[in-house]
């Protein structure tokens, strides 16, 4: 089979038939089953799904911190699951950002010096690295906390700390995993947006996957995790069931094609 990566240059991301067993003792837990996915730059794409239907299972293959049991991941054009570890941190480090519900900020670190850390990995000079550093923080409009601790920030502020941190290498793709799970209502609408105007203003990928409806509506794609295998649905009638019509992701890669136009 042919990647539409071969011939579309802005595809940032590509599952080909991604399967993801577990071994439970002498049980098998075929959590992927044959997965397909295709996001485009400057696309915001929400993965939904029940609890534990392997939607963070998915974010961490695509991010490198897993392997597949079999299928192909493509991140910007190379696939990760031929390379070998020193290999995949390059990538992780420069092609992917990862935004966490739990932010996981350096607890000891100000929030300028926790958006430096990725830079430190490739000994990016200190004052080249604080001018990166308070550029995006005031692109997340945090700036004015920029030497203020994790404890001293709120929610809302962490996680836009956390998204810069998570844009400090410049990344062709963001994955998010619960972005606004412990946020207040405004304050994940914020977020959302901001993770929106990443897609669609600077042409990045965007991935998130959420239990929340609001981030789901926001997305240019709503796609369903269900038995394993992603499916499409109609983002107008998400969270109405008994009127979507859902249709599964085959192997053929001209099913990407068609969701994205």
């Amino acid at each position: 089979m042919i990647s539409p990566l071969a011939t579309d240059k802005h595809a940032a991301v590509e599952c080909i038939d991604v399967r993801r067993d577990f071994q439970d003792g002498t049980r098998v837990i075929k959590v992927l089953q044959g997965t397909n996915l295709t996001v485009y730059r400057g696309e915001f794409v929400a993965i939904v799904g029940a609890s534990g239907s392997g939607k963070t299972t998915l974010l961490n293959l695509i991010g490198g911190l897993d392997t597949p049991t079999s299928g192909q991941i493509l991140v910007d054009g190379k696939d990760i699951t031929k390379l070998n570890d020193e290999q995949m941190s390059e990538v992780r480090r420069h092609k992917i950002g990862v935004l966490f519900q739990d932010q996981h900020l350096l607890p000891i670190f100000t929030a300028l010096e926790n958006v430096e850390v990725p830079m430190l990995l490739d000994e990016i000079k200190t004052e080249e690295r604080r001018k990166r550093a308070m550029k995006l923080l005031e692109m997340m409009q945090v700036d004015h906390r920029a030497q203020h601790m994790p404890h001293e920030l709120s929610g809302g502020m962490r996680s836009r700390v956390a998204l810069a941190r998570a844009l400090a290498m410049d990344p062709a793709v963001l994955l998010c995993d619960e972005p606004t799970g412990d946020l207040d209502h405004a304050t994940g609408a914020e977020i959302i947006q901001l993770m929106r105007n990443l897609a669609k203003k600077q042409n990045r990928a965007v991935l998130a996957a959420t239990h929340d409806p609001e981030t789901a509506r926001m997305a240019d794609r709503i796609l369903l995790l269900r038995d394993g295998v992603l499916v499409d649905e109609l983002v107008g009638d998400y969270f109405k069931p008994s009127r979507v019509e859902v249709r599964a992701r085959g192997s053929d890669p001209s099913a990407a094609e068609e969701s994205s136009s």
